[in-house]
């Protein structure tokens, strides 16, 4: 099974109901086909990069929603298609996911495995100096002045 993230943006001025009917309308659909919906992803409204003109208004925001799917892959192009004919849809976007998924348990196991820092920390990097560092450097500041 194939994991793929389904984004899309609904114009501002739908309601609620209406963008959880559509929800609702996707995931049927997905399940009919043999997908699950593993994640519905409400993230509200949002500002969009640039202004989208759906005749005959110019939208500056927009509601997002992401799905989580799981399937084999051909439910996606039926769910594609439903969204570029749904009227309150402005945009939509498809990715598959399963490889970066995969690809990043890799380097998280590969962490762990070597014993470094989570988070990308390198030692030496970022992080104050060493209190003897610090003093040592005052300490030659402080001889040098006296001598001048």
């Amino acid at each position: 099974m194939r994991t793929y993230e389904l984004l899309f943006i609904v114009v501002p001025n739908e309601t609620d109901e209406t963008v959880d009917g559509l929800i609702e309308q996707l995931r049927t659909v997905a399940t009919d086909r043999g997908a699950t919906i593993a994640k519905v992803d409400k993230m509200g409204r949002r500002r969009l990069a640039y202004p989208i003109r759906k005749a005959p208004t110019t939208y500056t925001d927009g509601n997002y929603v992401v799905l989580t799917i799981e399937g084999s892959g051909a439910e996606i192009a039926e769910l594609e298609r439903r969204l570029r004919v749904a009227e309150p849809v402005m945009r939509h976007l498809t990715v598959r996911i399963d490889e970066d998924l995969k690809r990043a348990e890799k380097f998280k196991a590969k962490r762990a495995k070597s014993g470094r820092p989570p988070g990308g920390q390198r030692r030496g990097r970022g992080g104050p100096a060493p209190e003897s560092e610090v003093f040592a450097d005052a300490d030659e500041s402080e001889s040098t002045e006296e001598v001048s």
